[in-house]
C-alpha cells in the first residue's frame, strides 16, 4: 500500500512560546522525515508539514504527547493544504500580530538534567547557582515586557559569553533560546553579607559561589537567621530543628503562632516530617514545587515552635539551583547545614514580600543576621504557592509561584475587565476574550505597601496582556480598600458584587 504524500497546516495555541516549542517541532519533523516550516506570532505557533500521510499524522499526535515540559497546549487546529514538494524543514522568524496576546509560562523548578550537570565535576556549570535551560527556571518573575526575549528580562544586564551564545543559537541544544541562560563566566554573582546588630555596617562579606555558600551554611548551622533571595522574593531562613532559632525568628517577625513553612533537603527528608500519599508526593516534586500542607508525624525532627498546635506542616522541596546547593552536600568547603530549614516569606507583618535588593536592609534588617543574595533583579514579586490534597484532588490555598500567570480559560468570551479581589489574601484578575489572568498572591490590603504592590502588579498585567479594562468588579462591602480604590480610579465603571456570589461565580468560571 502506497503512503500518499500529504501536507497539513496546524495552528497551536496556549503557552507555546519561550518554552522551546519551535525547536521541538523542528526536531520532531526532522526525525519523521517531514518537510515544511514552523513559526510563531504573538498569538500562536503556526506549522506546515509535508510528507507521507502516516508520518504527518504521527507528527500531529506526538505534537501533544511529546511537547516540551513547560508548554501548555490549549488548542490544535489542523487543515489540509496543497502539497508543494518541499524537501527541507525550516524555522521561520517571529511575526507580530496586533491585538493578540502571548501567554507566559510560570517560574518552574530546576529540571533533572540541569541538576545532573550542576552536580557533575566535569561539566562547565558544575555547582552553578543559576543553571537553567529551556525546560526550567525563572520566567514570570524576570519578564519586564513582552515579547519574552532576553533584552526584555532582568537578564539583559548579563551579556552571554561565547560558550553560552553558541548553545543559545544551536537549534539542537537544550538551551536554544533559553533567555536566562548563563554560566560561571557570564551570569549573576552570589554574595553573602552579615551585618552588625544595628544593621548599619557589614561584619563579613563573601563574594562568589563557594565563599558565599560556605558562609551562609556556617551561619545557619550556628543558629543565625538569614534573608535568602529566591525566585520571587526573599525568604527568612533558619534551622527548623532549633527551638531557639525559630523562637527568635518569631520574636523579630512579630509572628507569635502562625505556622511557618519549611524546606526539606530532599524527598526522603520530607517523608520523615509528614505523612505523604502519592498525590502529595506528586505535588511536592512537580515543576511548580508548591508548599504542600500534609499531616505532621509525631516525631518530625522540627522544633515545636515551627507550627505550634497544628497537626499539619507546610513542606516544600528545593526548587532553585541555589536551594539545592545550600541544602545539599558541600564537597568544596565541607560545611554542614541543617537538613530542614524554615523558609517563610521575607516581609514585615502586613507587608508584601520583599524582592528588591535596594530595600532588603531597610525592610528585613531588624529580622536577620545576614543576607545570601545575588545581582539578578526580580521584576515581579511572587510568593510561594500553598496547596493541599483533599479527597485525592489538589486544592489551592494560595496560588502564586509555579502557577501564576497561567490563565483560566473561559467558556464565554468577556470584554476587557478587572476584578480587584477582596480585602484579605488579595489577588486581582484581568480578563479579555477567552482568558482570565489571576494575579499572584498580593496580601492583605490594609497596608499601604500592599496597595502599592497591587498597583504595580496590576500595571504589569495590563501591559503584558494588553488589557485596558472597561469595567471593574468590586466587593459590595463599602469599607474594603479595593472597593475604595476602584471608586477613585475615575476611568473605570465599578460593578459591586456580593462576596459569596463572587465565590460561586469564580468556581463556575473555573470549571466551565
Amino acid at each position: 500500500m502506497i503512503d500518499t504524500r500529504e501536507r497539513l497546516a496546524l495552528d497551536v495555541r496556549g503557552v507555546v512560546q519561550g518554552v522551546g516549542f519551535r525547536p521541538f517541532v523542528y526536531r520532531l519533523a526532522r526525525e519523521l522525515g517531514l518537510a515544511g516550516h514552523v513559526g510563531n506570532d504573538s498569538a500562536r505557533v503556526f506549522i506546515e508539514v509535508e510528507g507521507p500521510g502516516g508520518a504527518v499524522y504521527e507528527f500531529v499526535a506526538r505534537l501533544q504527547t511529546d511537547a516540551p515540559p513547560l508548554s501548555r497546549i490549549e488548542t490544535v487546529a489542523t487543515r489540509p493544504v496543497p502539497v508543494v514538494g518541499e524537501t527541507e524543514f525550516a524555522i521561520r522568524p517571529s511575526e507580530v500580530r496586533a491585538g493578540h496576546t502571548t501567554l507566559v509560562s510560570p517560574d518552574t523548578a530546576v529540571c533533572d538534567e540541569c541538576l545532573a550537570e550542576m552536580n557533575d565535576p566535569s561539566d562547565r556549570r558544575y555547582r552553578h547557582p543559576f543553571i537553567t535551560c529551556t525546560n526550567c527556571g525563572p520566567r514570570f518573575t524576570i519578564i519586564e515586557t513582552l515579547p519574552y526575549d532576553r533584552p526584555n528580562t532582568t537578564m539583559s544586564a548579563f551579556p552571554m559569553c561565547p560558550a553560552c551564545r553558541s548553545e543559545y543559537e544551536d537549534i539542537c541544544d537544550r538551551r536554544h533560546h533559553a533567555q536566562p541562560i548563563c554560566c560561571h563566566d557570564c551570569g549573576p554573582t552570589l554574595v553573602f553579607e552579615s551585618r552588625s546588630p544595628a544593621g548599619d555596617e557589614a561584619v563579613e562579606r563573601a563574594s562568589g559561589t563557594e565563599p558565599a555558600l560556605a558562609a551562609a551554611r556556617r551561619a545557619l548551622s550556628g543558629g543565625r537567621i538569614l534573608a535568602v533571595k529566591g525566585l520571587g522574593g526573599f525568604h527568612l531562613v533558619c534551622d527548623a530543628g532549633s527551638e531557639a532559632a525559630v523562637g527568635e525568628l518569631r520574636r523579630r517577625k512579630h509572628r507569635p503562632d502562625k505556622p511557618l513553612a519549611v524546606m526539606a533537603a530532599d524527598l526522603e527528608t520530607a517523608h520523615r516530617l509528614v505523612h505523604l500519599d502519592p498525590g502529595e508526593v506528586e505535588l511536592l516534586t512537580s515543576p511548580a514545587r508548591p508548599i504542600v500542607l500534609a499531616r505532621r508525624k509525631p516525631d518530625a525532627p522540627v522544633a515545636p515552635a515551627v507550627a505550634p498546635g497544628d497537626p499539619f506542616l507546610g513542606v516544600m522541596l528545593p526548587y532553585t539551583p541555589l536551594h539545592h546547593l545550600l541544602l545539599g552536600g558541600d564537597p568544596v568547603n565541607r560545611t554542614e547545614v541543617p537538613p530542614v530549614l524554615v523558609m517563610t516569606s521575607g516581609n514585615r507583618s502586613g507587608e508584601p514580600i520583599c524582592h528588591l535588593d535596594s530595600e532588603v536592609v531597610e525592610k528585613l534588617g531588624a529580622m536577620v543576621d545576614g543576607y545570601l543574595t545575588h545581582d539578578r533583579p526580580i521584576h515581579v514579586p511572587c510568593d510561594d504557592s500553598v496547596v493541599r490534597v483533599v479527597a485525592g484532588r489538589e486544592l489551592p490555598v494560595r496560588r502564586s509561584r509555579g502557577y501564576c500567570p497561567m490563565p483560566v480559560r473561559l467558556v464565554h468570551p468577556v470584554p476587557p475587565s478587572l476584578g480587584v479581589g477582596g480585602e484579605l489574601k488579595n489577588t486581582f484578575c484581568v480578563a479579555h476574550g477567552e482568558h482570565a489572568w489571576v494575579s499572584q498572591h498580593i496580601g492583605d490590603m490594609g497596608d499601604l505597601e500592599t496597595l502599592r504592590a497591587f498597583e504595580r502588579s496590576l500595571g504589569d498585567f495590563e501591559r503584558m496582556y494588553r488589557v485596558e479594562p472597561r469595567v471593574v468588579a468590586v466587593d459590595a462591602h463599602p469599607g474594603y480598600r479595593t472597593r475604595r480604590w476602584a471608586d477613585q480610579s475615575g476611568s473605570l465603571r465599578p460593578v459591586p458584587v456580593q462576596h459569596h456570589h463572587a465565590h460561586v461565580a469564580a468556581v463556575m468560571a473555573e470549571h466551565g
